[in-house]
């Protein structure tokens, strides 16, 4: 199932388009601009996302470390509940990309104590004058609290491994890349086709589908 869980990240990020700039447009904005008003090239913009992106993965290993250790004994029960948990998670972060309930906000609100500590070393970093830099803004970047990211990491949770983990995120991460690089240049192009109602709803329950498949798929194994 590994394979599903990988493209079902990479939609996740992918297909998640619209609250991405809208949860870290200011972000974005403010590394659109030097200090002396010029725009930085593009290798910082890529500094910044190659930053934010190695957090994701590092989160990632983490969470599918923990998950590990939680079925050290391969207790049956913990790793149905992981994968179960997993599956509806991606079922709430689905109806939330299609517009149909705001559940996986819970998250960020609960990431948003973690942020107001880290948020000061974010602000020291700023304006960016070089792609060292860039690179530590953007992993200090990766720890904004988002509903779309912690909802990932319940599914590296059930990963198994901190190497299964850290690839779901860096498939989640590599996702959201098409928005938030591209942000700067072709957010005019991108945005408008993004917030039509069927193509928020087909990503949405595109993704909410994979949740589907995947509790029917153990739903059948368990029945045998």
């Amino acid at each position: 199932m590994i394979e599903l869980s990988l493209l079902t990240a990479l939609l996740a990020g992918l297909l998640g388009g619209v609250h991405c700039v809208g949860m870290c447009g200011g972000i974005v904005a403010a590394f659109s601009f030097r200090a002396d008003g010029s725009t930085p090239p593009f290798r910082l913009h890529l500094a910044y996302n190659l930053g934010r992106v190695s957090s994701y993965v590092f989160f990632g290993a983490l969470a599918g470390m923990l998950g590990a250790s939680l079925k050290l004994a391969e207790f049956l029960p913990v790793q149905t509940l992981l994968f179960v948990l997993a599956q509806i998670v991606m079922i709430l972060l689905g109806l939330y990309l299609a517009g149909f309930n705001r559940w996986v906000l819970v998250f960020e609100r609960a990431g948003g104590v973690l942020w107001r500590g880290v948020k000061p070393l974010f602000q020291k970093l700023l304006p960016v004058r070089s792609t060292p830099q860039a690179l530590l803004a953007g992993m200090v970047w990766g720890w904004l609290p988002c509903g779309l990211v912690y909802s990932v990491l319940v599914s590296a949770l059930a990963a198994g491994s901190a190497a299964s983990g850290a690839a779901l995120m860096l498939a989640f991460g590599l996702g959201t890349l098409p928005n938030l690089l591209g942000m700067g240049v072709f957010a005019r192009q991108i945005q408008p086709f993004m917030q039509h109602v069927w193509v928020r709803r087909t990503a949405g329950l595109t993704v909410a589908g994979f949740g589907v498949w995947g509790l029917l798929t153990l739903a059948r194994t368990a029945l045998g």
